[in-house]
């Protein structure tokens, strides 16, 4: 089977909005977030796809298998992000899985401990250490950020109003990281969320065609 990167489209093939694909490890909380960043004024078309796999290395090594039904003509402007957790992942794991993502063309958004960090940067500048998944939630929830917060409710709406706020904390964290001389891909590098990165990018397309 020839690999995502590689397909090609059949000349004189009608023009189309570029294709974003959204691969997470997670089946609701990312996937409902992504999911709102559709609108009509897009010039891109957002898919986002849940992966059975959830180590980061296999999530990324498997990410042409997960859309291998779907066209991908990255020449035309499709991007495929790959969107995972610390996890159990050890951080020579996150860096062979950055090493394959960059050699095969695509993107990560990496968040330490997990995703619900992206989440909380819309609140507060976060830069303690969260031990896992469980931490950052209570953070929500003590906080009265979120109370009652459920993987399987879509907090989009809720959240939008404070965007630029989580990307410029999320981007500012990036930097104390690298300043440290850790690699962002690292279980150290915690807290730390990469996400900022896809989302400014579904930000910017959205809005060019208002």
């Amino acid at each position: 089977m020839a690999r995502i990167e590689e397909r090609k489209r059949a000349s004189g093939s009608r023009s189309r909005r570029s294709v974003i694909y959204i691969i997470c490890e997670g089946s609701e909380t990312e996937i409902n977030y992504f999911c709102k960043f559709r609108t009509r004024y897009s010039n891109i078309d957002i898919r986002p796809v849940p992966s059975k796999h959830k180590s980061a290395l296999y999530l990324v090594d498997r990410a042409a298998d997960t859309v291998k039904n779907e066209p991908y003509y990255p020449k035309d402007g499709d991007q495929l992000w790959c969107v995972f957790d610390r996890n159990g992942n050890t951080s020579e794991e996150l860096q062979k899985a950055e090493q394959i993502a960059m050699r095969r063309g695509y993107f990560i958004a990496y968040s330490n401990p997990a995703f619900e960090i992206w989440f909380l940067l819309h609140f507060t500048d976060q830069r303690a250490y969260l031990k896992d998944a469980e931490a950052v939630v209570a953070k929500l929830n003590a906080g009265g950020y979120i109370p009652q917060y459920s993987k399987s409710s879509n907090y989009y709406e809720l959240l939008r109003p404070m965007r630029q706020q989580a990307l410029m904390r999320s981007f500012l964290l990036q930097e104390h990281h690298k300043t440290r001389g850790l690699p962002l891909l690292h279980r150290d590098s915690n807290p730390c969320t990469t996400v900022a990165q896809l989302v400014l990018l579904l930000q910017n397309r959205a809005e060019q065609n208002k």
